[in-house]
């Protein structure tokens, strides 16, 4: 889009002409999104996320079948993802606290690892939880009213565009143009884009030292800084082997085959068949060898087939379901208000985890049923045609 174009060029700019003088401007976009993973984190260490943590997320089947049943290490995985997160918006404040005029703020970096390290708060920038919730509805105003404003501008852009392209204009384009510049211009004064950056790096400060001073009462001292390897996965994981995604995927069209198996063709059987890896390919041909030429024609059988085919997607339907929003909410645009973060969707609750070999065998088991079913469907259709053909 245009505007987005206009905005990036800008940014370039101001980061290779800093004026530490001047309101953050158009990065007031990128200073939004920053506030709203704060936002996130603070949630995702409140107390009602912790005891989700420990009692569901920890003990769901999906997790302890796949991933692990050991407490202690998944324990160790939340927090080392979470301690990720906190350490990737810290060096995005970094990266904006350098603009500051106040050298206090400048020296954030030393500061925060200092706090991370020994615990040592020089200047109290942490808050109390009383504070950080003040503070977290000041910073939830900032973002709805930049979000609108990113949107005003958005919809400015357009109708400059679309004037320029008229060989003429009325009066009343005339006006609606000029009211909306005024939207634009209000807006702008109210929200982040009129701030400067001593003022917004300060909140931007005192929210994750907060933030970190959390983290720290909930997990203990040796957490932070002694787990940061365990986001790498093991070899026999699906995260290792660059297939979560696309397994995730697999197993939600599964799904939607499985619940409506009289709607597949032969050619959306062929293309499922398609897509499998040659793996779960070959683990399917040796389920399958002997029973091609079976007729499946026993209801009773088709009952617990479907049965065994619930039992199995009710807890593996949910991992791959999460693996979907986890990547979704960590590939949006840092200016897409509409698709940042709005779940506590952690790795451990995905497929990225997940060990490969027992997720190939229940992916075979479900491919497996499925045959079974669409087989009888068509066994039962192809029946009551020839009843029906009897009858006429």
């Amino acid at each position: 889009m245009a505007l987005e174009t206009w905005l990036i060029k800008v940014k370039r700019t101001i980061s290779k002409h800093p004026n530490h003088k001047s309101n953050v401007g158009v990065l007031s976009f990128e200073i939004a999104s920053l506030m709203t993973k704060l936002l996130h984190l603070w949630n995702s260490l409140s107390d009602r996320a912790i005891i989700r943590l420990r009692n569901e997320s920890i003990c769901f089947e999906g997790v302890t079948k796949l991933v692990s049943n050991n407490e202690l290490f998944l324990l160790k995985l939340s927090c080392a993802e979470l301690a990720e997160n906190i350490n990737l918006v810290a060096k995005s404040i970094s990266r904006l606290s350098s603009r500051c005029q106040d050298a206090k703020l400048r020296c954030f970096d030393q500061c925060f690892d200092s706090f991370a390290d020994s615990g040592h708060d020089f200047h109290l920038w942490a808050l109390s939880s009383n504070d950080m919730e003040a503070k977290n509805k000041k910073m939830a105003t900032l973002i709805a009213i930049t979000a609108a404003l990113y949107k005003e501008m958005e919809e400015l852009s357009t109708m400059e565009n679309n004037l320029r392209k008229c060989n003429c204009f009325s009066m009343k384009d005339q006006q609606r143009l000029y009211c909306q510049r005024q939207e634009v211009k209000h807006l702008k004064q109210k929200s982040l884009w009129n701030t400067t950056f001593d003022n917004v790096v300060s909140i931007l400060v005192r929210s994750v030292f907060t933030i970190l001073a959390r983290f720290k009462l909930v997990f203990g001292l040796g957490f932070y800084k002694s787990n940061s390897n365990f986001l790498k996965p093991p070899l026999d994981t699906l995260g290792a082997s660059a297939l979560a995604l696309h397994y995730a995927n697999l197993i939600i069209t599964l799904e939607k085959m499985i619940r409506l198996p009289h709607l597949i063709g032969l050619d959306t059987r062929d293309e499922l068949y398609s897509i499998l890896p040659s793996t779960i390919r070959s683990s399917l041909r040796g389920r399958l060898k002997g029973i091609l030429g079976f007729i499946a024609n026993d209801p009773l059988l088709a009952v617990e087939w479907r049965s065994a085919m619930g039992k199995i997607l009710s807890w593996l339907s949910p991992l791959a379901h999460n693996m979907i929003k986890w990547q979704n909410e960590r590939s949006f645009e840092h200016w897409d208000f509409n698709l940042l973060p709005k779940t506590n969707v952690l790795l451990l609750e995905t497929l990225f985890f997940a060990n490969k070999e027992k997720a190939e065998a229940a992916i075979t088991e479900l491919l497996v049923g499925l045959n079974y079913i669409w087989r009888f469907e068509r066994e039962m259709t192809a029946k009551a045609l020839f009843e029906c053909s009897k009858i006429v």
